[in-house]
């Protein structure tokens, strides 16, 4: 009788192949949502599974990916690059899943969206036209709510959230930011004396609130060289955040009511800056302390986690990871 070895054999090529997929799948996935834990409940899995997954890519790469402390995750500069390269690396593999399918995988098929009202209307209309010109097969059903979707109850594919994901079970793909910034009608800057030269001056100007977003207070960061609003720097000295508190005169969760709130001279507004473009060309508003801009509000693709995904939501997604970032008023993800 031979004895059995006791040396471990390698696992098949195909195995190993597999396995390698899975470590990237899960890595991207922690990079995407955010978190380990995170991760873990879209996959399925559990957080110490995921844990041991990145230190195997880790091990296998010979590279550090992510920083991790007990509050905050980072990637490292090898991090950045994997993250990269797997990202494309899963796009092509799906690409082949798809392409071997065949006529099977063709997308098609009614998609079932959630966007916000004012973004749903104005911005994503070209977009989704676009995609449905492309894809004659598939119809959309466009659901235009201001609140977090529930994907199981109403039988929601995918949701386009501008705004903090909540959910931890969801994929939340950040595709693209929404810059913000303080604009006010010329009559009132007139009324109260001009427009203030300095955020501190914004303490003394009227207020409409954004109640999904603000609601007593509001705070401006000097915009960097990048454009970005973070600390600028101004004579070599790091310029910090400034907070003002408000007190509206009127707080809606309407986009396109507070457009036409700050349009009537009822009060100065922190809005979307893709929403008031046409009036700053126009004069009709006038943008505030321009150096200075709220926090960005990200835009994010969320789906619920699935093993296969139907060729029309994969379409769909791409479309929209690709077509967000370029709209008029928006910007890429930093």
């Amino acid at each position: 009788m031979t004895k059995p070895s006791s040396t471990r054999s390698a696992p098949p090529a195909s195995a190993a192949g597999s396995d390698r997929i899975e470590l990237l799948q899960t890595f991207v996935r922690i990079v995407e949502s955010g978190s380990l834990s995170a991760a873990a409940q879209q996959l399925g899995t559990t957080q110490p599974t995921v844990s041991r997954r990145l230190q195997a890519l880790e091990r296998s790469l010979g590279l550090r990916l992510l920083q991790r402390s007990t509050h905050a995750m980072k990637l490292t500069e090898d991090g950045e690059r994997c993250f990269t390269h797997a990202s494309e690396l899963l796009a092509h593999w799906l690409a082949m899943e798809s392409d071997l399918r065949g006529a099977h995988d063709t997308p098609r098929g009614l998609l079932r969206v959630q966007a916000p009202h004012a973004f749903g209307q104005d911005q994503l209309i070209a977009p989704l036209a676009d995609f449905l010109r492309h894809h004659p097969e598939v119809s959309v059903e466009w659901l235009l709510h201001d609140r977090q979707p529930d994907f199981i109850a109403e039988g929601i594919d995918c949701a386009i959230q501008v705004g903090p994901v909540l959910d931890p079970s969801v994929v939340a793909v950040h595709i693209a930011e929404v810059p913000r910034i303080v604009v006010a009608a010329p009559q009132l800057l007139q009324a109260h004396g001009g427009p203030p030269a300095h955020p501190r001056g914004l303490r003394d100007l009227p207020w409409l609130a954004l109640r999904t977003y603000y609601v007593r207070e509001v705070v401006l960061y000097a915009q960097d060289a990048h454009g970005a609003g973070s600390e600028g720097v101004h004579d070599g000295a790091r310029l910090a955040p400034e907070t003002i508190a408000i007190e509206p005169r009127m707080r809606t969760d309407s986009l396109h009511a507070l457009r036409h709130a700050a349009l009537a001279g009822l009060g100065t507004a922190l809005v979307s800056a893709w929403v008031v473009q046409e009036d700053l060309r126009s004069g009709r508003l006038v943008h505030l302390v321009p150096g200075w801009h709220a926090s960005p509000l990200p835009v994010h693709l969320v789906y619920p986690p699935a093993r296969h995904q139907p060729a029309r939501l994969r379409a769909f997604l791409e479309a929209m990871r690709l077509a967000v970032p370029s709209l008029a008023g928006m910007r890429a993800r930093r």
